[in-house]
């Protein structure tokens, strides 16, 4: 007997994505915070495409979007001379651009959502222990009052910060090392003349070559309003004071409040041009260490987030990468506790999401020790989309599936399994007025099966393949067709049953942007996670034999 299927600890960004994705996806959750408030302060500010993405997905893009301000590029000074300014421009057929917006108002937007679902956080709540066996997890769970409680849930997701009390109930190493700098944070308005949109970072290069003064600052919403950060000054480091053992050096330090003067002396040191700074909202004094765990996972109980993996801020790739392990790991929780998960499901999580975190602990090290994002070797347009979290892909996961034909064939460019979903626009259906985004239909569900047809027999075709995947499922995988925009392939279809009420809808491709940026042709189907990663892409399927292609490839998500 379980109280609840899930407890969630730390209610950042991260835990609320997790618990959020989880009640919308129909499991009961608890999550629980030891902090009796939400902290006003800007820590994490960056918010990337991909990661409003996941929140169009979810279905709370909209307050985001009316909350945040535009990160349009970053002007960039060494010693007093300006540098080639950096541009964050992406690709069209984005959805979303690079956004800035205070962690707090992050922590309320994703916390507003969840209470949608009828759960709040219990805040003043702390994780005390816990244990685990085969059927549950039995967490010791306490308040500031003094009470205790016990609670059993199937699973334990620890979203608990870099000091994680589940990571190290889990015995987990957390290898890596600290840089020995101290740098100082500040949410401060500043009358300069820059640009509006643009991140500011200044350098000073001593006699030999290494910096040796940085000020770096991303704007927020407000008047010429920054989160500032810049090395701390003599009488404000605290070097001498080691961490207790065990412990790791990370994040915002109490008791050395950095002062607005503290601010305004670097500010007249590195500013472009003379500047005066004010209305000092809060500051912190905060250290950078980088360590990632060697497992996401011990039998039931998971880490996410800084619990799992901790970096330098460069690139702002921190939360947004946390959001996507929560992301990942919700739904394959839903699924499990639903009963129609494959036994294999909750391994894949590691097997996805630590090559990511690795990665993103990898880089943003180099790229803080080399002058930043713009130091990395590769092209321009590279660069800016895996800093965008785009090009996050999981090429080795055992849930990939497709029958042989695909990316790397001449015939088929477009996403392979493992890759993101990307988006696309125009289509239309006599229904709609306006043509609709592919994000629109996918909005705030689950597993999608996506097909194309460019013709009578291709859409002959994919009826049958969407009928073979519901019958597979129990008529759990709602489908729809993308067809060519010629009189050919228009309309409707039917399928008998299912999870459409027998409906199979057809939309339009009215400009050919699925099938360019997809590099559909034929008779394919797409299965989109709810994450929004291909699972799966089947290509020349036939209107007979096509109950095999659907099989193996939902029979490595689900229990057939």
């Amino acid at each position: 007997m379980v109280d609840t299927d899930v407890l969630v600890v730390g209610a950042g960004p991260v835990g609320l994505t997790a618990a959020a994705e989880l009640r919308r996806q129909g499991v009961r959750c608890r999550i629980i915070d030891r902090l009796p408030a939400r902290l006003p302060y800007a820590k994490a500010v960056g918010v990337q495409p991909r990661t409003l993405e996941a929140w169009d997905r979810m279905g709370l893009v909209r307050a985001a979007l009316e909350a945040a301000v535009p990160l349009r590029g970053q002007l960039t000074y060494a010693d007093g001379v300006e540098q080639a300014r950096f541009e964050l421009r992406l690709p069209p057929e984005v959805p979303y651009a690079f956004a800035a917006l205070p962690q707090y108002e992050t922590e309320r937007i994703i916390e507003e959502h969840l209470a949608r679902f009828g759960t709040g956080v219990e805040r003043g709540t702390e994780l005390l222990g816990f244990t685990q066996d085969e059927g549950g997890v039995v967490s010791r769970i306490g308040t500031a009052s003094g009470a205790r409680e016990e609670l059993r849930t199937r699973f334990l997701i620890g979203c608990d910060g870099a000091h994680s009390i589940v990571r190290k109930g889990l015995g987990l190493t957390f290898e890596g090392g600290a840089f020995p700098e101290e740098y100082m944070l500040a949410d401060v308005e500043v009358d300069w003349s820059r640009p509006e949109g643009y991140g500011v970072r200044s350098l000073h290069h001593g006699a030999d070559g290494r910096v040796d003064d940085a000020l770096v600052c991303i704007p927020l919403p407000g008047d010429r309003r920054y989160r500032m950060s810049m090395l701390v000054p003599p009488e404000l480091s605290a070097k001498s004071e080691q961490p207790a053992r065990g412990e790791t050096a990370h994040g915002l330090e109490g008791g050395r409040a950095p002062r607005l003067e503290h601010i305004q002396a670097v500010v007249d040191r590195l500013s472009p041009e003379p500047a005066t700074v004010s209305a000092l909202r809060w500051s912190s004094v905060f250290r950078i260490s980088h360590r990632i765990v060697d497992r996401y996972a011990v039998g039931r109980v998971f880490v996410a987030g800084d619990a799992a993996h901790i970096h330098p801020p460069t690139g702002a790739q921190g939360m947004n990468t946390g959001i996507q392990d929560a992301c990942n790991l919700a739904w394959k929780l839903a699924l499990c506790l639903d009963g129609g998960a494959h036994p294999r499901l909750l391994d894949s999580y590691d097997a996805e999401r630590r090559p990511v975190g690795e990665e993103v602990v990898g880089r943003t090290v180099r790229h803080a020790t080399a002058g930043g994002v713009q130091a990395a070797k590769d092209d321009t347009t590279t660069v800016i989309l895996r800093e965008a979290q785009l090009l996050v892909a999981y090429p080795d996961s055992p849930l990939n599936a497709t029958n042989g034909t695909g990316p790397g064939d001449a015939d088929s460019p477009g996403p392979a399994p493992g890759e993101r979903a990307p988006d696309c626009r125009g289509l239309t259906t006599s229904l709609a007025t306006n043509p609709l985004r592919l994000y629109d239909l996918l909005r705030d569900r689950g597993h999608v099966l996506v097909l194309y047809a460019d013709s009578a027999d291709a859409l002959t075709a994919c009826r049958e393949t969407a009928h073979a995947a519901d019958r597979l499922t129990g008529g759990k995988l709602p489908a729809f067709v993308v067809a060519a925009g010629d009189a050919e392939t228009a309309g409707a279809s039917r399928v008998p049953g299912g999870a459409n009420g027998g409906h199979l809808p057809v939309f339009r491709d009215t400009a050919g942007e699925f099938a360019r940026l997809y590099g559909a042709r034929g008779a394919t189907a797409f299965l989109v996670r709810p994450d929004g990663y291909l699972a799966a892409r089947l290509g020349r399927l036939a209107a007979t034999g096509t109950e095999s292609a659907p099989a193996d490839a939902l029979g490595r998500i689900f229990r057939l």
